[in-house]
Order: C-alpha cells, then structure tokens, then sequence
C-alpha cells in the first residue's frame, strides 16, 4: 500500500475533521479533496490554527499520537500582556491545569519569549485593546491534552489571543498559507525512516 502524507495549513475556524457538526461549520473537506483514506493525526481546536499533519499510515499515526513516543509539537502563541521570563520558568517547569473535572501537572517542556512570527493575517483579526500590549511565546510540548497550550498560558496569567502550531516532529510549516498543503515524506517528518 501506499501511504500518503499532507503537510495542511489549518485556518482559524476549521474543524479538524471532514465532517460538518452542524451546516454552518467549516471542515477540513472546504480546503482538501483527497482519498477517503486519509485523516488527520491528531487534532488543533477550532479556534487554533496551522500545522495539521494527514496521512493513511495508521502505523506512523499511532507513534506520532502515542504518548510514550514524547513526539515534539512546537506553538507559537500570542498573548495578552508582555509575558514575562517568571511565566516562561512556569510553563517550562510544568504547571497544574484542569483536564476534565481533575487537576493534572503537565510535563516539563521547552517555551521562551519570541518576537512576533512573519504570519499571515488571522481572518477575522484577533480582538486588539489599545490599553494592553500583545506578546510572542513559543512551547514544545511531547503531550497532548485538550486545549493544554491555552491552559498553561492562562494558568501562568496570560491568556492566549492566537495559537499556531509551527512543527510536529520535524516538519514545519514553513511557507505554507491558509488553507494550503504540501505533499511530504515520512523522512520530512521524523527526520529518519521507521
């Protein structure tokens, strides 16, 4: 069999899936025509945007979702305020957040400040107050759970306005827009064969 990998940028508002909840939704079927084979690994939230890896390598699939794998997924995240380096140390050290109706202590992980990424504008913009200052953060997490990223920022003070995700493993989003994908390898993605 042949396997087949999309690289596919996730625009702000599209369901991670190919299936419509409800008529108004946008799904992953508005931007991609392809064999009915292949899903997404993994998810972004709706209300996040970027890197979404497709692919019918139900073998890959599994060790990029697993989480005994710790495969890396890096997001670059804008903030509300001038985060600051006490909160990246909290990120980074691993803060308490709710999954579900259980608190859960998240994994150490890697997060410095940025400056702002050369991104295409979010449709519709993020909301801007004159009053607070907007700021860059980047994360790589090796776990995964619901809405994680934008629990960790708010638990350390600083909710989240705009969430990209960059990579997973070794692939990157590069120079890809809205909407648009790219073929990749296996090797694009992991930077070695399994």
């Amino acid at each position: 069999m042949a396997f087949t990998y999309i690289a596919f940028y996730k625009p702000f508002d599209v369901l991670s899936q190919f299936t419509k909840e409800i008529e108004t939704h946008k799904t992953l079927a508005d931007h991609l025509d392809i064999a009915t084979d292949i899903y997404p690994v993994g998810r972004l939230d709706r209300d996040s945007e970027g890197l979404l890896l497709l692919t019918n390598d139900k073998r890959l699939n599994h060790k990029l979702l697993d989480p005994k794998y710790k495969h890396p997924r890096t997001y670059w995240v804008q903030v509300d305020g001038d985060i600051t380096e006490e909160a990246i140390q909290s990120l980074e050290s691993g803060p308490t957040i709710k999954v579900g109706k259980s608190k859960y202590k998240t994994q150490r992980c890697e997060a410095s400040i940025i400056e702002s990424p050369d991104l295409p504008d979010r449709i519709p913009p993020i909301r801007v107050r004159k009053s607070i200052p907007t700021s860059w953060a980047s994360i790589t997490l090796t776990e995964g759970k619901n809405r994680q990223v934008r629990k960790m920022f708010a638990t350390v003070g600083f909710p989240v306005l705009r969430l990209i995700r960059n990579s997973i493993q070794s692939l990157e989003l590069s120079n890809l827009q809205p909407g648009e994908h790219r073929i990749v390898t296996k090797f694009d993605i992991l930077n070695r064969e399994i």
